[in-house]
């Protein structure tokens, strides 16, 4: 009898193994992105911004999101001591997980690109793909930002897209509010 109760049990253990598959991964670092993003930046100099209540509402007034952190991880990229652009590091939610990405932005608020760093989510790591990323490039808060109109979705990947766009556009407002006339 616990011969059987044994031989039972060791059916439990495989399952165990099956049951949870790893799907956070980490693609970038904030050197390497920043690299990727601004190849000809000589140097890259933090410049964390802190967001108080009034900023906030005003984030959210503009953007149409709100900005969940009250700092957000911003680097002033440089070449030869001249403006380049700005490098936003983000997080946004999937469907259940962050997404953190980074953000280049011109001096005069035009996107230059996209770097996904970090995706958590068990579907829609499309996101990721160069060719769907290349939609941000030239983006202003001038584009109307809507799924499909500005950037295409990804059949199992709603969420992600949607989100991704609004951070995006609302890191263009932080630009637009607080980053625009520091040249």
């Amino acid at each position: 009898m616990s011969n059987s109760v044994f031989n039972n049990s060791l059916w439990f253990i495989p399952m165990g193994f099956v049951a949870a598959p790893a799907v956070a991964a980490d693609y970038l670092s904030i050197p390497q992105a920043q690299q990727l993003l601004f190849p000809g930046a000589s140097s890259f100099v933090e410049r964390p911004t802190l967001f108080d209540s009034n900023a906030r509402s005003a984030i959210k007034s503009h953007a149409g999101t709100r900005q969940r952190q009250g700092s957000q991880p911003i680097w002033r990229a440089e070449k030869d001591g001249q403006l380049q652009g700005w490098f936003i590091v983000d997080d946004v939610i999937g469907k259940h997980e962050y997404i953190t990405y980074a953000t280049a932005i011109s001096p005069s608020g035009e996107v230059l690109g996209i770097e996904v760093l970090s995706y958590r989510e068990t579907h829609g790591g499309e996101v990721r793909e160069a060719s769907w990323r290349a939609n941000f490039q030239g983006k202003t808060l001038k584009d109307p930002f809507k799924l499909e109109e500005d950037v295409p979705n990804i059949s199992g990947a709603t969420l992600s897209c949607r989100n991704l766009l609004d951070g995006v556009k609302r890191l263009l407002v932080i630009h637009q509010l607080f980053l625009s006339q520091q040249a």
